[in-house]
């Protein structure tokens, strides 16, 4: 059972001398290991930077090409990859070479002739300390996701959509060019949950959301903004490309009720829209209020639809043929 549990895990042996490397092999096969064999250090470095490259390696002092605390080194140097698990194996016994060794970058170190069941409890040690990395990595990522997402929907939460808005409008300011927003906000909602409980007035939202994830591309961000509003952050597109996405997404969610435990709920919503360019450029504080007005602009008159801001006269010529009122019923 426990030769099961022990494992499967990927280990490199580098080792240039033929006889050590070859009893390595037997005992680290006979121990339930995946083996991987180099015998040099170049080799070895090679190896360990493949996309599936071991976890754990064993490598010798002294080989060609590179040493062990050479590699070893190297090894670290690497921030963007999967932490690798380092025990060097030497003859030398000297207090300075073991620190040399640690200090090279070395997670432990075992000297020669090895005693076999202390190879296997230090491989072990290590393998223990990469499952517990590897668990907190994902406990981490978990937390992160958390605080940046929308619980209900999975989408990016208010902060991180707003700090995908600022990024672009940080861009356009380096580089130039135009972006946009929709922020959208679902009609009538509050009857929704009125009349048929708050379960069916999440699964409108997750339905929604679903149609509008559909319907971006994707590159654009989508996040929750607050309640039943939702902001959609759209770079490089001018004021066409725009209501242009906004009527696509409007039309994806009035296309076809949506299903719940209480029968096919029919949904609208409304747009408001705005658009940053080269001529007339906007701070996100000002994009969001010309939205948030041009959205209140269309719920007055009528709902269902899609408002361009008003703010953006400079712009609206670009799409004189297309009429800012919704082109649905309610």
């Amino acid at each position: 059972m426990k030769e099961e549990k022990d494992m499967q895990m990927k280990v490199l042996i580098a080792e240039d001398d033929p006889v050590s490397r070859r009893l390595l092999e037997v005992f680290l096969t006979k121990w339930g290991y995946q083996i991987v064999v180099a015998s040099s250090g170049t080799e070895a470095l090679e190896l360990l930077a493949q996309i599936d490259a071991p976890r754990l390696a064993l490598l010798d002092w002294m080989m060609p090409g590179l040493e062990g605390v050479q590699v070893c080194r190297k090894i670290r140097e690497r921030k963007d990859r999967p932490y690798v698990y380092l025990l060097l194996l030497s003859a030398r016994t000297q207090k300075e070479d073991l620190l040399l060794g640690l200090e090279s970058g070395a997670d432990d170190y075992l000297t020669k002739p090895f005693n076999a069941p202390e190879l296997r409890a230090r491989l072990n040690v290590g393998q223990r300390i990469l499952q517990l990395q590897d668990s907190l990595m994902v406990a981490g990522a978990e937390l992160l996701f958390r605080a940046t997402h929308d619980p209900l929907t999975g989408i990016s939460n208010r902060g991180m959509v707003l700090d995908a808005l600022h990024k672009e409008h940080s861009r356009q300011v380096r580089q130039g060019g135009s972006f946009g927003i929709v922020l959208l906000d679902v009609d009538h909602f509050k009857s929704v949950n009125d009349t048929h409980g708050h379960l069916c007035g999440d699964r409108v939202l997750q339905e929604v959301v679903r149609r509008v994830a559909s319907t971006v591309r994707p590159y654009d961000t989508v996040g929750r903004y607050g309640g039943e509003e939702f902001l959609i952050v759209v770079p490089s597109s001018d004021s066409a490309n725009i209501f242009g996405l906004s009527e696509r997404i409007r039309r994806a969610i009035e296309s076809k009720p949506i299903a719940t435990d209480s029968g096919e709920i029919s949904v609208t919503v409304s747009l408001g829209l705005a658009v940053s360019s080269a001529i007339v450029p906007l701070d996100p504080e000002v994009m969001l209020d010309t939205a948030d007005k041009a959205l209140y602009r269309g719920k007055e008159a009528g709902r269902n639809r899609s408002e361009m801001g008003i703010s953006q006269t400079a712009t609206l010529s670009a799409v004189s043929e297309i009429s800012p009122v919704k082109t649905g019923s309610q």
